[in-house]
């Protein structure tokens, strides 16, 4: 059922218009007893989820115990970052997901589901984890709030992959990214109905169903006109229906679709939001489409210190790099503790342009800063952060194609994470 539905790629939600959206939904599903929300992380912070949780909050009151950030392999939230993303929303209902420990299954997707989906990719069974307070804490309602946008794992982000990844377990967080790397991932990128979607989808019939989840699903992008990031859709809704509809409008304001490969692309990560080539390599999923072969792609990361948030992920990251998929695979076949994260060998995947084009990675100068060395040893090219800038300032760019002084004609993204790029020869519908 559908509560509240609104957007087009002309709207412009304020935090009001949000705010009565919100409320009018909530309106029509009655009244509630105890309440669970579960909205994204610091990473997502543009989706305009912190806003719709805080407003929740202020409808439910104290029927509102428990805020359970869909942390997936992220890390914990800092107290500034809470008190940045929810406002007045207490500190004290912030619960910490632990994706090694904290989870219970519900049940296991057959092999042979998953093969069928994934056109023989990989072969078998998934299980759907979640954190134990979904199933313990007796809620009359659960809100999974959070943004609809294209993802590298999943083809479009949300819906019940906020429940199945970002409250999930390691198992199944490692073996969902694997079935996207194994399957595909450019093959998924932008659409709604993809191999991981349909084992999420076969895991909320079979196993969630029970649970009383209503969706809150923001459309965010960037407007090109003035450069600001604005909420385009506001749906909320308990089934498939309600994302299939956010995924449709998220296409068309999330993605760029262009009628030349590019050879040049700058982006730039905000020290707010990435500090990990885990979420950076945001830079790489979303435009490798977009980037011509012999291309260049210029990272421009001044908070990078990290390659893996989860630090055993970190680790794997520094020993394999991203190398590629025949490398990678090799690796999985050679070494067990690869095998057992089959998340980190996808994101070694999904991180690699497989020697198409050259990645370059410029980290700032700060002591925890990545360093040359570091970069190096991945797979990735260094460069000098500040002389990178000094010729491609992010102050000074837009947003789609650049002409530089001497006539070099560059692409400029200033944040990865609200968009999908693509050559229209390269993007299958």
């Amino acid at each position: 059922m559908i509560y509240f539905e609104s957007g087009s790629i002309y709207q412009e939600f304020s935090s009001e218009d949000l705010k009565n959206g919100l409320f009018e939904a909530l309106e029509k599903m009655g009244k509630k007893h105890k309440v669970l929300a579960i909205p994204p992380d610091y990473t997502r912070l543009p989706s305009r989820a912190g806003e719709l949780t805080e407003y929740s909050w202020q409808f439910y009151g104290d029927a509102m115990t428990d805020v359970l950030p869909a942390l997936g392999t992220h890390s914990p939230m800092t107290a500034h970052q809470i008190e940045h993303m929810f406002g007045t929303l207490p500190a004290s209902l912030i619960r910490e997901h632990d994706w090694r420990n904290d989870v219970m299954t519900l049940g296991q997707v057959p092999a042979e589901f998953v093969k069928e989906v994934s056109e023989g990719a990989v072969e078998f069974s998934w299980p759907a984890q979640v954190n134990k307070l979904l199933i313990d804490g007796n809620f009359d309602l659960i809100l999974s709030i959070g943004q609809v946008v294209p993802h590298e794992v999943v083809g479009m982000a949300n819906y019940n992959k906020n429940i199945f990844v970002g409250t999930g377990g390691s198992e199944g967080i490692n073996k969902s990214h694997f079935v996207g790397a194994a399957y595909g991932m450019e093959r998924m990128l932008g659409h709604a109905d993809t191999p991981v979607r349909r084992i999420f989808n076969y895991a909320s019939d079979h196993f969630a169903a029970h649970l009383p989840i209503v969706y809150v699903q923001t459309v965010v992008g960037l407007d090109k006109t003035d450069g600001k990031v604005k909420c385009r859709g506001l749906f909320v809704g308990d089934d498939y229906s309600v994302f299939d509809k956010a995924a449709k409008l998220a296409l068309e304001v999330n993605f760029d679709l262009l009628d030349r490969p590019l050879k040049k692309v700058v982006v730039y990560l905000d020290p707010t939001e990435f500090k990990s080539t885990w979420l950076g390599n945001k830079s790489i999923y979303r435009t490798r489409m977009a980037i011509d072969d012999g291309g260049e792609l210029i990272v421009i990361a001044p908070a990078l210190k990290e390659f893996g948030e989860d630090k055993e992920i970190d680790r794997l990251i520094r020993k394999y790099g991203y190398f590629g998929t025949p490398q990678t695979l090799k690796a999985c076949d050679e070494n067990e503790e690869l095998l057992r994260n089959l998340g980190a060998a996808a994101h070694l995947i999904h991180g690699s342009s497989e020697g198409r084009f050259s990645v370059t990675y410029c980290p700032g100068k700060g002591a925890e800063n990545l360093t040359q060395a570091e970069i190096e040893s991945v797979g990735f090219v260094y460069a000098d952060i500040e002389e990178v800038s000094a010729r491609y300032n992010p102050e000074v760019l837009k947003d789609g194609f650049n002409i530089m002084p001497d006539g070099e004609e560059i692409f400029y993204i200033s944040n990865p994470a609200l968009g999908l790029w693509a050559y229209r020869e390269r993007f299958k519908y």
